[in-house]
């Protein structure tokens, strides 16, 4: 692939991303979540109970992050910390009844979002994008770093404006 044909595939990857976190940000700050809780309550509702550290492992997000969130979606009435019977300085994070009722907000909210995202295309279409995004995914995912010595065919860094 031409290099400037991989530049225009990974701005389009960039901003189609972008936007479905825009457009489901728009749905959820109706109903009182902020960007972000949305996967905090989500993964809650798979496994109610983590430890904040293993949230933020879970969510590829840094531990002072996943902290400030779930202080602020406890002041919200969404979620509960309780101490760990195991240990005294883990705590555990718990939905709270008013947190369990809005996952059906949220489920909604993304379900909406993703109609919207993929309009157009039919099952086929869907099934090698969902496809393509898994490779791209993994790839990054398999390559926390890029290698200081890959050699002058990889794209220069962008100076700093």
């Amino acid at each position: 692939m031409a290099k400037g044909n991989r530049v225009a595939t990974m701005n389009l990857l960039q901003s189609a991303a972008r936007l479905s976190r825009t457009a489901l940000a728009s749905r959820l700050v109706g109903h009182g979540l902020y960007p972000g809780q949305d996967q905090i309550m989500l993964a809650l509702a798979e496994e109610d109970g983590q430890t904040p550290g293993r949230l933020a492992t879970r969510l590829g997000v840094r531990p002072p992050t996943i902290t400030k969130t779930i202080n602020r979606l406890q002041s919200q009435g969404f979620l509960d910390k309780q101490a760990s019977e195991r240990d005294g300085r883990q705590a555990h994070v718990f939905l709270t009844e008013s947190g369990r009722d809005a996952i059906k907000t949220i489920e909604k909210s993304v379900r909406k979002t993703q109609k919207l995202a993929l309009k157009g295309l039919d099952k086929k279409e869907q099934k090698t994008l969902t496809k393509l995004l898994q490779r791209v995914e993994a790839n990054l995912s398999d390559a926390e770093y890029v290698e200081a010595d890959e050699g002058p065919e990889e794209e220069t860094p962008i100076a700093a404006e």
